[in-house]
């Protein structure tokens, strides 16, 4: 593990170089598609809407169900294949895919009460926290 890191980590949760590498490859890819694709959608459709965040979401969700709904154990990954596209490509192309998927995950385990709270929760602050952000930006 390269010395000096995350310093202060635990040994076992400390990242290898090749772990680190495969996550921020998938990364870059995912945050370039999904700015090129939201460009695109914009210059083709236009409009006030945001199409691009909506179809990087769904996307993502489809994305993040068929791969790791293949293969619920997620054997049918190699470690670095699922860091690179689950981790790296769909977490950066989109958050609302790992969400989308860990709800789902607590509704078909029959937890709606944690499923429910999920949504809400995460919904709720969300806005919440883009409201405090906002509030706080226009005050400097």
């Amino acid at each position: 593990h390269p010395p000096g890191l995350f310093p202060g980590l635990p040994a076992a949760y400390s990242p290898s170089m090749q772990t680190l590498l495969c996550v921020g490859a998938g990364g870059f890819l995912g945050a370039v598609s999904r700015y090129g694709l939201s460009q695109w959608l914009r210059a083709a459709l236009g409009g006030s809407y945001p199409l691009g965040t909506l179809a990087v979401n769904v996307l993502g969700c489809l994305g993040i169900g068929a791969l790791l709904g293949l293969s619920p154990d997620h054997s049918g990954l190699s470690e670095n294949a699922r860091l690179f596209l689950v981790l790296g490509l769909l977490g950066s192309f989109t958050t609302f895919s790992t969400f989308g998927f860990q709800t789902l995950t607590l509704m078909r385990e029959g937890d709606m009460l944690r499923a429910g709270l999920n949504i809400v929760l995460s919904v709720g602050l969300g806005l919440a926290a883009c409201w405090a952000g906002v509030a706080l930006a226009t005050r400097v």
